[in-house]
C-alpha cells in the first residue's frame, strides 16, 4: 500500500492512500524499519510504500515494511 504518513506515535501510524483513506498501522517488532524512523516521514508529509499483513485482534494492520515510494505519474 501507498501513501501518505499523516500521523505518529510511537510505533503506530497513519497513512493516507491516494484515495483519501486513512489506514492505521502497527510497526512489527521484526520490522525493516524503527520507531524512531517515523516521526520525521511524518513532518515531511512523506510518500511511502507499506508491506503488511491484517492484524489479529487489533484493529488496524501490521506493517513489517516502511520505505520511502516514489511520487505517482499525473
Amino acid at each position: 500500500m501507498e501513501g501518505v504518513v499523516t500521523i505518529v506515535q510511537e510505533g503506530r501510524f497513519q497513512l493516507t492512500d491516494d484515495g483519501g483513506v486513512s489506514h492505521l498501522f502497527l510497526l512489527s517488532h521484526d520490522a525493516a524499519a524503527e520507531p524512531e524512523q517515523l516521526p520525521p516521514l511524518q513532518r515531511r508529509q512523506a510518500r511511502v510504500r507499506v508491506s503488511y499483513t491484517p492484524a489479529r485482534n487489533l484493529i488496524g494492520l501490521v506493517a513489517h515494511a516502511v520505505e520511502l515510494a516514489e511520487l505517482p505519474v499525473p
